[in-house]
């Protein structure tokens, strides 16, 4: 027990925003010190697995591997697929945020989709255990982005919130602190990199990666492109000759590969508002709905999320940190904090 306070004297207070696409590190006291990718570069010696790198080095890996060495992404639809990789990525971390201090015994809170089942709660709560926290608190990622966007969410008015990630959309409608209608759908950014991909496989039989694949979506990703289309060239694998090639590509055929995925947040999003209380309806008709996650930063997507719902649509200030921000507001308000913990 004297051990345990000791370390944890030792250690400073972190929110984890453990992402499908990146891992953000807010330490209490100073802010976010750390925003790096969710890959895990790994050398495979038999049954036994080494680490090699971490982070943005690891990502710089995705698809440019020899034989024995593979970069794994451990975190799939929001939730932990490889649970050693992921303690293995949560370790190093850790120790980075606390200057490779091997002692550090940190409280830690670590948002979670709002659909996470409890076989996967327990994952992630044993996974950040394991990689030496000495408290785990799980928040809800919309109740998070909520706080972090500085919605009021303990006051009796509607907030909703719709947060776009790596994995997840999360909807969610928060009023006096708890969500009155969450939902949580495994479309989001990686879905739509998919569809890129195959996209182009299908249409031009070139084949290129997934770090190709995202390259494309933040460069030509519109929802609602306008001629004349911006264009881009990308270079991938010819499937028919087997050599590489260069092609160009414009807006116009990114949109029409990620419509499908589009479509499913816009429902998501008008089956909450048809879920919704009549009273807190009309407190959204006033304020709004805000937008976070990376998927905030897709061209035009708040203006056609205007024109489906005929609602004001209020991209945060930080879309990409605002889950990080709320769970690191929480940090510094327990009594926050009890109100938004998963049990």
């Amino acid at each position: 027990m004297v051990l345990g306070s000791l370390f944890g004297w030792l250690s400073s207070d972190l929110a984890i925003d453990l992402g499908t696409a990146n891992t953000l590190v807010f330490v209490k006291g100073k802010g976010i010190v750390l925003r790096e990718p969710s890959v895990v570069a790994v050398r495979k010696n038999g049954r036994s697995k080494r680490v090699l790198a971490v982070g943005q080095e690891a990502k710089m890996m995705l698809g440019k591997t020899p034989g024995n060495i593979v970069a794994i992404r451990p975190m799939k639809d929001g939730v932990i697929a490889d649970f050693e990789v992921t303690e293995a990525m949560l370790r190093y971390f850790i120790r980075m945020v606390h200057n490779r201090r091997t002692l550090a015994r940190p409280r830690i809170i670590v948002s979670v989709p709002s659909g996470i089942t409890q076989v996967e709660n327990r994952a992630v709560r044993e996974s950040a255990e394991s990689a030496g926290a000495r408290e785990v608190y799980l928040t809800e990622e919309p109740m998070a982005a909520a706080i972090g966007a500085g919605l009021p969410i303990t006051e009796p008015t509607a907030n909703m919130v719709v947060d776009i990630g790596g994995g997840t959309t999360e909807v969610a409608v928060i009023s006096l602190g708890g969500i009155v209608y969450g939902r949580s759908v495994r479309v989001a950014g990686d879905k739509m990199d998919d569809a890129i991909l195959h996209h182009i496989k299908r249409r031009y039989n070139l084949l290129i990666g997934e770090h190709s694949a995202e390259t494309i979506k933040i460069k030509l990703g519109d929802v609602l492109p306008q001629a004349p289309y911006e264009q881009m060239e990308i270079k991938g694998r010819d499937l028919v000759s087997g050599v590489p090639k260069t092609i160009a590509i414009d807006a116009s055929e990114i949109r029409s590969a990620i419509s499908e995925q589009v479509e499913t947040i816009i429902e998501t999003v008008k089956s909450a508002l048809e879920q919704t209380p009549p009273e807190l309806a009309a407190d959204i008709v006033d304020k709004g709905i805000v937008v976070t996650g990376g998927g905030a930063l897709l061209k035009n997507l708040d203006k056609l999320l205007r024109e489906e719902t005929g609602l004001p649509i209020i991209i945060a200030d930080d879309p990409l940190s605002s889950v990080v921000l709320g769970s690191g507001k929480a940090l510094d308000n327990l009594n926050v904090l009890k109100e938004i913990m998963l049990p």
